[in-house]
């Protein structure tokens, strides 16, 4: 491939032997960064073997129900051993996740190779990234019309967002939201870019040898919920294709701001719970600084709300992200949160159910910060809002503590009480609207 490049910038041979030469260490460089996050990548997924266990098998019947895998020519346990496993607490090995690994790469890459996406503007800059920076610097003009420009971006992007959002990722997000796979790789740019999470993957990876890998892991994983969940709000809020450069330049600037304060602004018990999880990553060995950063990026998603919000409003997004956390904890949206997560995913329906509960918990949110600003003018204090808000709708407002207070006492929370509590702040946040 790079002969290929030098041959046509018209060098001679011993230019040509020349450039090579000199490109040995980059090149070598590449590989081994690809195999380091393919290792990473094993480790996370022994991480989570048991507890993605059920969705390992249906991603395992999504390949062969394309054609694209025989799972007995591969090794690959039946459903009644992967059960087997799941009861007593295992799943899948190092080298099933392996083929899982190379399967949804394959998989992926020919999907991708038949869209759009290698010809859109922003990615050519993937290609850049994968030549050496000699070679980039004397033939940058020229490597564009490189034969397999289009297979090289394909894969890179693939790779990337296969070995940070973990070998389901795409499945995952193309059960839950219906998106196709360029749609997903879209939206894995706009969010993995959004929240500089390859900054955050540069750090932990620079703990290499310097803490327990258990804390580098469990690093990982957190900003793998973060990906999840950022790439699921831009498929379902901007549907149809989206707009990497535009959605990137949005939302980047101010989230940037605002994410380092994402521990200050939140309060109460939702504050409690972040330091209490920084506290778990500390006791693994994380630094302080980036436990309290990692304790803080499921929280640092509601951003992408506050910067839809306070454009929407004109408002200041700082402002806006102060009444936005305090409404969370004042309606215990934490709460309903955590208790979401703990249902069960076991099968399509109840992994579809349960997000489909979580977003519109976090939308629920989002339109009570909204109807807050536009009906409390005047005011800055967020809790004088609330309150001047709550005044507003005083009658509704009694019925939907009522509820929301009988839930709570429950003991067991399932899909149909979650389901009540999140319509009763619905019903509210719509009353007088």
């Amino acid at each position: 491939l790079l002969g290929e490049v030098v041959r046509a910038g018209g060098l001679t041979t011993k230019e040509r032997n020349e450039l090579l030469a000199s490109m040995t260490d980059d090149v070598a460089a590449h590989v081994l960064r690809d195999n380091y996050e393919q290792n990473v990548l094993l480790g996370n997924a022994r991480a989570q073997e048991q507890s993605m266990a059920s969705v390992h098998e249906r991603l395992i019947h999504w390949l062969e129900e394309r054609g694209d895998l025989d799972r007995g020519l591969e090794f690959l346990p039946a459903d009644s051993e992967i059960d087997a496993r799941n009861a007593a607490g295992e799943g899948l090995t190092s080298p099933e996740f392996a083929v899982l690994v190379a399967y949804a790469k394959i998989t992926l890459t020919d999907d991708l190779l038949e869209s759009p996406l290698a010809d859109e503007r922003y990615y050519a800059g993937v290609l850049r990234e994968y030549f050496p920076d000699p070679l980039v610097e004397r033939f940058d003009p020229i490597l564009g019309s490189h034969p397999l420009a289009r297979q090289i971006i394909t894969t890179a992007v693939v790779n990337d967002m296969v070995n940070r959002g973990g070998i389901t990722f795409a499945f995952r997000a193309g059960e839950e939201t219906g998106a196709g796979p360029v749609e997903i790789a879209r939206a894995y740019t706009v969010a993995r870019e959004v929240f500089a999470l390859p900054d955050f993957w540069r750090r932990v990876e620079a703990l290499d040898n310097v803490v327990p890998t258990a804390a580098q892991c469990a690093l990982f994983l957190e900003s793998r919920r973060l990906l999840d969940r950022a790439t699921r709000w831009v498929l379902t809020s901007r549907g149809g294709r989206v707009d990497v450069e535009a959605e990137i330049e949005r939302f980047s600037a101010e989230v940037a701001r605002l994410a380092p304060l994402v521990a200050d602004l939140i309060v109460g018990v939702e504050h409690d719970r972040l330091m209490a999880r920084a506290a778990e990553f500390e006791a693994l060995g994380a630094p302080h600084d980036l436990a309290v950063e990692a304790g803080a990026l499921l929280d640092a998603y509601g951003l992408l709300d506050v910067v839809q919000v306070a454009q929407v409003t004109e408002t200041d997004a700082e402002e806006v992200a102060r009444l936005y956390f305090v409404l969370s904890e004042r309606y215990e949206v934490d709460r309903m949160l955590t208790r979401i997560t703990h249902l069960p995913r076991d099968d399509r329906w109840s992994a579809l159910a349960r997000a489909a509960l979580r977003s519109d918990l976090y939308g629920a949110l989002r339109d009570m910060t909204r109807r807050v600003i536009i009906t409390t003018t005047g005011i800055t204090d967020p809790m004088e809002r609330i309150l001047d808000w709550e005044e507003q709708q005083a009658e509704g407002l009694a019925r939907a503590r009522a509820t929301l207070d009988e839930i709570a006492a429950l003991e067991q929370f399932d899909l149909a009480t979650l389901s009540v509590a999140l319509r009763t702040l619905r019903t509210l946040v719509q009353q007088g609207s």
